[in-house]
């Protein structure tokens, strides 16, 4: 049996305890398959594993991270969905295939509990891979299971997302940059949110048709409601910021509008009026990434419009703790990446 790199947190949580470590290349079982991994990319929630905040009880050693693509190079028995050669995706809930959220489809995650994506080989169920669009790159393809599914998932599964509709991003990360990409293609206006100006101007290049500077303007949410006819409010808030940015949220949505609430970034408390939720109808839904139904609509879809997801950053995996710094100390534009394969 040959031996493999890994990244790998070892004894306690912190980016301290993380190394490239050597281990025995796995094997497939009946229904399997082993990939060479090519890229994978790197989520928020990712930090929060390896800081013991997202699960205090994870259980160690664990290779980190939940995106990623790789080469299929071998199949476990019975194996007939996928051939040697394929470039596919694994997903990030392994054994959810369709259907809603279950506590049985979403326990068996990437990157915690289960072994993640940073390892020159994983081996992962047939049923839980999709193929990677043809036109992306290694990198980019590496960002679609969380990222861009999340994104997906929000606007399209269950925002149902139409022509003409506003939507109202927060933030320049993956899945905001990804929520205005799909959004665009669904042939909504898309309003834009950061604290940057630069990354606004790059927004708008990417489609955006206002942007807003959060820090210079703290009622955003109702200069957002502002930029829609008759300040009726936007259709659609893409909402990643938590407790601190969900009021101004409420402030641009419109009546009968849909909160899709992705990230934390600012914290999970909160102090709002249910009233004018319950008044206007507003829906407030949690989004946690999505089904293989899901990914196999959101590949099919890049594919077909050459859909390229935004990178900034790419780094080898023998320095893959500083993109895990990188990505800790500041607000990227779209998505940081490891490169695995040689």
């Amino acid at each position: 049996m040959g031996c493999m790199k890994a990244l790998v947190l070892r004894d306690a949580f912190g980016l301290d305890h993380l190394s490239i470590e050597e281990r025995p290349e796995p094997k497939p079982g009946p229904g399997q398959v082993l990939l060479r991994m090519r890229a994978a990319s790197l989520n928020f929630r990712d930090i929060r594993m390896l800081e013991g905040l997202y699960n205090p009880r994870q259980a160690l050693p664990l290779v980190p991270a939940s995106d990623g693509v790789g080469e299929v190079v071998e199949l476990g028995e019975g194996v007939e969905r996928v051939a040697t050669g394929e470039r596919v995706c694994p997903m990030f809930a392994q054994g959810w295939i369709a259907g809603g959220p279950r506590r049985e489809r979403i326990r068996r995650t990437l990157g915690g509990p289960l072994d993640g994506t940073l390892a020159e080989y994983m081996v992962v169920d047939a049923e839980s891979v999709v193929r990677a669009p043809g036109h992306m790159s290694d990198e980019q393809a590496a960002c679609l299971p969380c990222a861009g599914v999340t994104a997906w998932s929000a606007l399209v599964t269950t925002g149902s997302v139409k022509p003409g509709d506003v939507v109202l991003t927060e933030g320049t990360g993956g899945v905001s940059i990804f929520a205005l990409q799909i959004a665009k293609l669904l042939g909504a206006r898309v309003i834009a949110t950061s604290s940057s100006d630069t990354k606004l101007e790059r927004a708008k290049e990417l489609g955006a048709s206002e942007v807003i500077n959060y820090k210079k303007d703290r009622e955003w949410g109702k200069t957002a409601r502002g930029f829609t006819v008759g300040a009726r409010g936007v259709d659609h808030v893409v909402e990643v910021g938590g407790g601190a940015t969900l009021p101004q949220a409420l402030k641009a949505i419109a009546p009968g509008g849909r909160i899709s609430i992705i990230g934390v970034l600012s914290g999970v408390a909160t102090d709002l009026s249910l009233l004018p939720i319950l008044m206007n109808g507003i829906r407030l839904q949690g989004v946690f990434v999505g089904h293989r139904d899901a990914f196999e609509a959101l590949a099919q879809a890049c594919e077909v419009n050459q859909l390229d997801p935004v990178i900034e950053h790419v780094y080898p995996l023998e320095e893959a703790r500083d993109a895990f710094e990188h990505m800790k100390s500041s607000g990227q534009f779209g998505k940081i990446c490891v490169s695995i394969a040689e």
